[in-house]
């Protein structure tokens, strides 16, 4: 296609393996430093040097000066869906990097993809709130039902809130190891972070994992009327 979007640029950033591995680092909305984006990417520091001002000048990243250091994030949520969309699709199609490791379960049950919950449980919770009524497929896109807006409300998340920000409060996002989608947007964060607040779920050290309690597992069936 001669005019419109280039996605040939985007698909150039992306496909060298250390800026992957870059990209797949920041993956759960994480800001982290040069010298530990090089250690995350297994690259030098001058290589990792190169590579993060391609992305920054693609605009997939966005840095951010603290006294001496620079610290990266992904420039925009969108970055981080499409990262995962890829990884299914690589997934799907067979092309895998490494041997299945000891935490492959614990990260198809429940993972922070960007800022929201992925995995297993990220579809079900989906999957319960357009069963319930709560969210309705429109043109394409998923909105807050009146249902929606109470169970919202219910839930302690402010409403309001969501609706200022600058992100859609509900987006569908493909999950790489479901192969279907999950909940993204301004709710799918403020979700994720509720049931961090309640104390049902928490981040594991230096891994996308969420662990659920198991009594933070029972509220959250017991929330999206889960079974099984």
């Amino acid at each position: 296609m001669r005019n419109g979007p280039d996605i040939a640029r985007v698909a150039a950033l992306l496909g060298d393996p250390g800026r992957a591995n870059i990209l797949t680092a920041l993956l759960d909305g994480s800001t982290l430093t040069a010298g530990e984006l090089a250690r995350q990417a297994g690259v030098s520091a001058p290589t990792a040097s190169t590579h993060l001002a391609r992305l920054e000048q693609g605009g997939l990243l966005v840095r951010q000066r603290q006294g001496r250091h620079s610290y990266f994030r992904l420039a925009h949520p969108e970055i981080g869906q499409l990262l995962e969309g890829m990884m299914g699709l690589a997934e799907r199609i067979g092309h895998r990097r490494t041997r299945t490791g000891p935490k492959e379960p614990a990260l198809r049950l429940a993972r922070i993809c960007y800022d929201h919950l992925a995995g297993e449980l990220g579809v079900a919770m989906l999957d319960a709130l357009v069963r319930d009524g709560r969210l309705a497929p429109v043109d394409g896109q998923l909105r807050l039902t009146e249902a929606g807006e109470r169970f919202v409300a219910d839930f302690d998340i402010s409403l309001a809130d969501l609706r200022r920000s600058r992100r859609a409060v509900c987006r569908a996002c493909l999950d790489w190891s479901e192969r279907r989608h999950h909940l993204a947007g301004s709710l799918g964060a403020a979700l994720l972070q509720r049931f961090q607040t309640l104390g049902w779920a928490s981040r594991e050290a230096g891994s996308r994992v969420i662990r659920f309690s198991p009594a933070g597992r029972a509220e959250f069936a017991a929330t999206f009327r889960l079974t099984g």
